[in-house]
């Protein structure tokens, strides 16, 4: 029998419904055919590292800008370079 993989958004709503504490653990299990100590385990990896999904946000956003910022940085430095070059050359 091959293991399963499971998309993070199924983890999340799985976790979901076990911190809602409506169903027992066990029910769960049942109910996504899982494990219910694979249930408990993404429950524990979310409260442990839950709040790295708000700190992530801000910092990819940042490092996006960062990033398109060193590309033009990059691209204008490579135009001036051409320029003088062609500058010089036509000279």
């Amino acid at each position: 029998m091959s293991r399963r993989k499971h998309t993070s958004k199924f983890k999340f709503k799985v976790v979901l419904e076990a911190l809602s504490e409506r169903q027992t653990i066990q029910e769960l299990g049942r109910k996504h055919k899982l494990h219910p100590a694979q249930i408990t385990n993404w429950k524990t990896q979310f409260l442990k590292n839950g709040e790295e999904v708000f700190s992530k946000k801000a910092k990819s956003a940042k490092t996006e800008a960062e990033e398109k910022e060193e590309r033009l940085l990059k691209t204008i430095g490579q135009l001036k370079v051409e320029n003088d070059f062609l500058k010089t050359a036509s000279s």
